[in-house]
């Protein structure tokens, strides 16, 4: 197996380590995933469970049937998260807004451009 080199190393750090760009803290996101996942689930239980309480009584066929239809209407939403974006891409942002913002000076434009050239780097 070969050694990697250094350069290797920090290359294949940033196509590989992701970054959560939503906005959110890491700490934030890790409650609030869970917190997503749950909401929908729970939504769903409760709309069942309420159309299940029409059938609560007497035993008559056709209102158990109409629960049984009403109930099986009830569709499940799903959320799902927003992957997390390469360590790569957020680095070369920052360079990117660092540049618009400050660098009018010929090394910070050739720091981005150089950074950027290098990103593009096949895993």
């Amino acid at each position: 197996m070969k050694r990697k080199t250094p350069q290797e190393k920090k290359a294949l750090s940033y196509a590989k380590d992701r970054r959560n760009a939503y906005g959110e803290s890491d700490k934030g996101s890790r409650k609030s995933i869970r917190r997503n996942k749950t909401f929908p689930s729970r939504a769903y239980r409760k709309a069942v469970n309420d159309i299940l309480q029409g059938a609560v009584g007497e035993i008559d066929l056709a209102k158990a049937e109409s629960v049984d239809v009403k109930a099986k209407e009830i569709k499940r939403r799903k959320w799902k998260k927003y992957p997390d974006k390469p360590l790569g891409e957020i680095v070369a942002n920052r360079l990117e807004r660092r540049e618009s913002h400050a660098g009018k000076g010929k090394t910070t434009r050739k720091k981005v451009r150089d950074f950027i050239a290098n990103l593009k780097i096949e895993i």
